[in-house]
């Protein structure tokens, strides 16, 4: 069927609807369990408002949704196919010598668009109010309400300053002095060989990272055969930005995705580990089909010609306990993927492709029976 077709848009549009109805109600259940459980944790806290909490719990919900969305997704087709099969329109649109597949096709066309646009419109705003929820975080834990520094306990970061030469970087402190500036104390740059032989080393007071440079302040420069080399003031050049250090603080989740190519390339190429934001933007990327074989899981629970077979129990217990299983198994094999046991790309695709094989299996054998 062609999802341009009335009958194309009118089963699109029913789908859409859905989902925005149960993202709504879902939307308000765990907003109040997040409203609860922080007023909970601040029940002996004078110094935090109402309005603090309510703003911690609206910037952390759309970490919570990112996780439940296959299941809204799923809700939303099983739904739709359940009011289409009770009004016996699906018996209509079949009479009409129209597959099973002709059917779903433009049901799947549409939960795919709202897939790439969660990818590509909604996760990057959800990644900036989850930086800003672990901002708030930070804050409620250090009853701090200024708070913005990264790491008490020291800073650390490794870049490739050429095919030949790295730098470790180590600093006792680092906070934020504004949006594109960051302060450290005490800082230590070991510039290394790729035989990790030590080839200078830099030992500044202060510095401030700035737009592609740290600018040191009150620094001794230490290289083999010469002598100590003392400076009031060095521009020393870097590829870093705030945004990357800040990136070595926060989880994947709160990186955009437009973002996470760069960040894996940069990590890449300066020797770090990338794969929990490899797993992080395949997972993004294998989402939308993601949402397409939870929503083939619906149809094989609720696309039926009556509902007399065990009726809205069957679809209810039926739908929901596959949900589970998926997503059980989803992050079983994604944590599989986290410890290197499994490849990323593998760890990603396979729930997807079991669940969509399985469930295209089951309605080939519907079609036929």
């Amino acid at each position: 069927m062609n999802p341009k077709s009335i009958l194309g848009r009118y089963l699109a549009k029913q789908i859409i609807y859905n989902f925005i109805a149960v993202l709504l109600m879902v939307l308000g259940v765990v907003l109040l369990f997040e409203v609860v459980e922080l007023l909970r944790k601040a029940s002996n806290r004078e110094d935090v408002t109402f309005w603090f909490i309510m703003e911690m719990a609206l910037t952390k919900m759309p970490r919570t949704l990112d996780m439940v969305f296959p299941f809204v997704m799923m809700i939303a087709a099983m739904v739709t196919f359940w009011r289409v099969s009770k009004t016996n329109e699906f018996v209509v649109i079949r009479a009409a010598g129209v597959s099973i597949w002709g059917f779903l096709t433009p049901v799947l066309f549409a939960v795919f668009a709202l897939g790439v646009l969660n990818i590509t419109v909604m996760n990057p705003i959800a990644a900036k109010m989850y930086e800003i929820y672990e901002t708030l975080d930070y804050r409620f834990d250090t009853r701090n309400p200024n708070a913005v520094l990264f790491s008490d306990k020291g800073l650390w970061t490794r870049e490739a300053l050429d095919e030949d030469t790295f730098q470790v970087m180590q600093a006792k402190s680092a906070r934020q002095e504004n949006d594109d500036s960051l302060f450290l104390r005490d800082v230590s740059i070991l510039e290394m060989n790729r035989k990790s032989q030590p080839e200078r080393r830099i030992e500044a007071f202060v510095a401030t990272l700035n737009d592609g440079y740290f600018d040191l302040k009150d620094l001794k420069i230490y290289a083999a055969g010469k002598p100590v080399e003392t400076l009031s003031s060095l521009k020393y050049k870097t590829a870093l930005t705030v945004d990357r250090i800040k990136e070595n603080f926060v989880e994947p989740d709160a990186i955009s995705f437009w973002d996470l190519p760069g960040t894996i390339s940069f990590y890449e190429h300066s020797g770090f580990s990338a794969l929990k934001h490899k797993l992080r933007y395949y997972s993004l990327l294998a989402s939308p089909f993601l949402l397409c074989s939870m929503v083939l899981v619906a149809a094989v629970f609720a696309l039926r010609p009556n509902n007399r077979r065990g009726g809205v129990m069957f679809l209810i217990v039926g739908g929901i306990s596959t949900g589970f299983v998926v997503y059980f198994l989803s992050q079983l094999i994604y944590a599989f993927g986290l410890n290197g046991d499994i490849p990323g790309v593998l760890a990603v695709w396979t729930p997807t492709l079991i669940a969509t094989l399985v469930s295209v299996s089951l309605l080939l054998h519907l079609e036929d029976g």
